[in-house]
């Protein structure tokens, strides 16, 4: 009997020091970036201004307002801008995001894959990955959209476009514009 219970102290000894390996591990991997909740107004948020290109863009301003550097989300990026009559957001597709844009004001028409419409303020596009979107305000007022992406990256190609607002904007060349998409998992 007391062999037993040496025999069951031993294994329980290595499968708690199994289960303590596997989460100081887990804890080594985990990113270092606190996840906090956040309330936000409509102008609260990492304001960014788009550095000029070629590539025609919807407005200069943008806002990032989740992220995993802004609330620390690991899951989901947030961001808003108002694009201009006339405006529009360029064919391109996202590499491994879904993405969903909520039209708040405004209309637009929309390219999306193969389908085209127009759309009203109240609209929502969803945009799976892999899938062509662009984007032409065709009204006579700014579009207000929100645009929410299931997976974080694209952010990242918005922050290497642009600078923080305030901040002197460098005209972005064709070479540091394509390390960019690379960056953020976008293609144009």
């Amino acid at each position: 009997m007391r062999w037993s219970f040496f025999g069951l102290g031993a294994v329980m000894v290595l499968l708690g020091g199994y289960g303590v390996s596997r989460i100081e591990a887990a804890a080594q991997s985990a990113p270092d970036t606190v996840t906090k909740p956040l309330i936000l107004e409509k102008d609260e948020g990492e304001h960014r201004v788009r550095r000029p290109r070629e590539t025609p863009m919807p407005t200069a301003e943008f806002m990032i307002k989740v992220d995993p550097k802004n609330g620390g989300s690991r899951h989901l990026v947030l961001g808003t801008e108002s694009i201009p009559p006339g405006g529009q957001i360029a064919r391109h597709k996202h590499l491994g995001q879904d993405e969903i844009v909520l039209i708040q004001t405004g209309s637009a028409h929309v390219w999306l894959g193969n389908e085209q419409r127009d759309v009203h303020a109240g609209s929502v596009v969803f945009i799976p990955s892999e899938t062509w979107i662009g984007l032409k305000n065709t009204g006579d007022e700014d579009i207000s959209l929100a645009f929410v992406f299931s997976a974080p990256g694209f952010e990242e190609f918005q922050r290497c476009i642009s600078v923080p607002a305030g901040s002197l904007a460098p005209a972005l060349g064709k070479e540091e514009f394509k390390a960019c998409q690379h960056e953020g998992h976008i293609a144009f």
